[in-house]
């Protein structure tokens, strides 16, 4: 199988963009744009800057959608509009550049927690809305497993598949080190063919650390031997700055090959 290292890092938000270029450098095949601060997509500016750069390298390009206050479970009908807005947006702005835009599950507020069957019904209307619009603008939206952080939806397996199912124009992003924080990595890897995106970084499985590969707990030869063995694509390495990314894609050029 042919996997794809790109390189993304949510820290680097705020930062001015020159950064990118050292995603090449260090040897990189793409760079996941976190699209928030200023590389949010529904802002012209920063889409003129993300384009010029991108013109500069020979960088492939995936998408993670912003998700700061948003809510796909919220019961306050304006905030539950605005997340499927703004997303929908995102993925609209996103098919310039790429096919693969990843999105946040929603969270249960403790007025959600009692009706969950009707928040979940909610959840899966706000997929297929905003999986429509992706249909439209040649976009996959994939949905990513969330780490051991309580009231989110799509920490499990079967929730997070059960909740893209029947959904068209949404698959699937599993995040590794997400999934390491639940205990769940090797539950996860038993769907790795259902999977269309991955994200991988490493932590002790207590908190979602985002450290670079080799620098936690989880069990690379055997995570990289499973996802090799059943997933091309996109692999996104998320990690904190470009030091790190060196020593991460040496650690997956090990193990990913």
């Amino acid at each position: 199988m042919s996997l794809r290292p790109f390189f993304s890092s949510s820290s680097k938000v705020w930062d001015s963009i020159e950064w990118v270029f050292g995603i090449e450098e260090c040897g990189y095949a793409g760079w996941e744009i976190s699209a928030d601060g200023n590389y949010r997509l529904d802002n012209a500016e920063n889409v003129a800057r993300i384009r010029d750069v991108l013109e500069s390298t020979t960088l492939g390009v995936s998408v993670h959608a912003p998700y700061s206050d948003l809510n796909l479970a919220s019961l306050n009908y304006p905030i539950y509009r605005e997340s499927i807005r703004q997303l929908s947006r995102c993925v609209e702005v996103a098919a310039e550049f790429t096919d693969r835009v990843t999105i946040h599950p929603g969270y249960l507020s403790p007025a959600a927690k009692l009706v969950p069957e009707h928040v979940w019904d909610l959840h899966k209307s706000a997929l297929a809305e905003i999986g429509a619009t992706a249909q439209d603008s040649g976009v996959l939206v994939t949905l990513e497993n969330m780490p051991d952080i309580p009231n989110f939806f799509c920490r499990l397996p079967d929730e997070l598949f059960g909740m893209v199912d029947g959904i068209d124009g949404v698959g699937v992003t599993l995040d590794v080190g997400h999934a390491h924080t639940m205990g769940m990595v090797d539950a996860f890897l038993l769907r790795i063919g259902e999977v269309d995106h991955v994200h991988i970084h490493d932590n002790d499985g207590t908190s979602d650390a985002h450290l670079a590969l080799g620098d936690g707990t989880i069990d690379w030869p055997r995570v990289g031997s499973r996802i090799t063995e059943s997933y091309s694509g996109i692999c996104v390495i998320e990690g904190r700055n470009l030091k790190e990314a060196e020593k991460s894609l040496e650690e997956f050029r090990k193990w990913f090959s």
